[in-house]
């Protein structure tokens, strides 16, 4: 689990639009 959350902060750059996507997906879930 350590190297997954590591190579996701490393990532981070990548990973923003990725994370707003899921974000706005849990959030539309939700509401």
């Amino acid at each position: 689990m350590l190297n997954t959350l590591t190579k996701k902060v490393s990532n981070r750059k990548g990973f923003t639009l990725i994370e707003l996507i899921v974000v706005i997906a849990i959030i539309a879930i939700l509401a």
